[in-house]
Formats: C-alpha cells, structure tokens, sequence
C-alpha cells in the first residue's frame, strides 16, 4: 500500500478558490475589481487576486505579488490563504523562504480548519520533508484532516494503524478509517479497505 502525497497542482485543485482562477482566466476585469476591493479592505478578493497571480491566470506570473497579496489575506483570518501561500512558498524552486515560515504558515491554516494543510503537513512529517520524520504528528495530523472529512487523509492513517506507525498497529481501526475515505469517494481507500478485509480473513 501506498501513502497519497500531495504536490501544488493538487494543492489548488483541493481549494474551491481555484476554480475562479479557471473560470475568469484572462479577464481583466476580474482582475480590476479584485484589485479594487482588495485596496477597501476584502480580504477575499486579495486572496483570491494573490492566487492569480501564483498561477498566472488572468495575469502575468509574479511570485513577490502573490506573496504579498495571500499574505494579506492569510493575516486577515483567510484561512484558505494562509494554506496556499504556505504551498506557494513550499513548491516554487529557486525561492528562498525560511522553512519555518512554511510551516508556520500549515500550522496556521490547519489550526484554523484547513483539512488540506493538516494533510499536508502530515505528509511532511510522515516524509521527513523540512522537518525531522515523526510518524507521531504525522498520525495526529492526518486524524484531524480525516475528522474534517479529507478522504486522503483517511486512507494514510488507514496505512499508519495497517503498518503500526505512529500509531500502534489496529487492523479494526485501519478498516473504519479506509471505510470512510472510500464513502468519500477516494479510491485508494476503498483498495485499502479491501486489503484489510482479506487480511483479516487469514
């Protein structure tokens, strides 16, 4: 069995704010009034105006502006925002960003209820990625994600009870939580799930 990872595309295909910058590619008259009522204090709108421009949809591609922008928005308490800018700062090569600004920027995000940045930073801590491996946190984080309804979070704790990492090894507890990563619609859940069926029938 494998864990489900995570990279930038997934990352703003998992927050429903991608979808405008889909919608609206190229129209600069979403990209006038975003920047208008970002100036009167929308913190949506200059979240939704910095993920334009870290994609570079409807604009030019400009890291320092996107930056900018979510950062405003994250410090507005845009939860959203606060997880993107994290991925942005996570995924973009040839930045140099304190790492303790990316997961501060996770933890941030995922404090204030954001399934995705708990699942990623579970994978981070699952993977030794930035910070030091610990199967502990990496657990706790993916049952808070799964809690919150995240299907991928719930199948890599499925992984974690199946393998007994991080957690002690639970084939019952496996099974619920595959269970409900594929009544989630998540395949690789219901593979689990399977999986620890035919193991228990052994």
């Amino acid at each position: 069995m494998k864990f489900f990872t995570i990279t930038v595309m997934t990352v703003f295909i998992f927050l429903g704010i991608v979808s405008v910058s889909v919608s609206y590619a190229y129209d600069k008259a979403l990209v006038d009034e975003y920047s208008k009522e970002c100036e009167k204090g929308n913190i949506e709108s200059c979240g939704e105006l910095g993920l334009m421009y870290a994609v570079g949809e409807g604009v030019q591609y400009d890291f320092k502006k996107a930056s900018e922008l979510l950062n405003k928005a994250c410090d507005g308490g845009n939860i959203d925002s606060c997880f993107l800018l994290g991925a942005v700062y996570y995924e973009i090569e040839g930045v140099s960003i304190n790492d303790k600004n990316i997961i501060e920027m996770f933890n941030k995000a995922c404090t204030g209820g954001s399934t995705e940045s708990c699942f990623h930073l579970g994978i981070m801590y699952n993977e030794g990625d930035e910070v030091p491996v610990d199967y502990k946190k990496a657990s706790e984080l993916f049952e808070k994600a799964c809690d919150g309804g995240n299907a991928s979070a719930c199948s890599n704790l499925g992984y974690m009870y199946s393998n007994g990492e991080g957690v002690p090894a639970d084939y019952k507890k496996a099974l619920k939580v595959f269970k409900k990563s594929c009544e989630l619609g998540f395949q690789e859940g219901c593979d689990g799930y399977k999986t620890i069926q035919d193991e228990m029938k052994k």
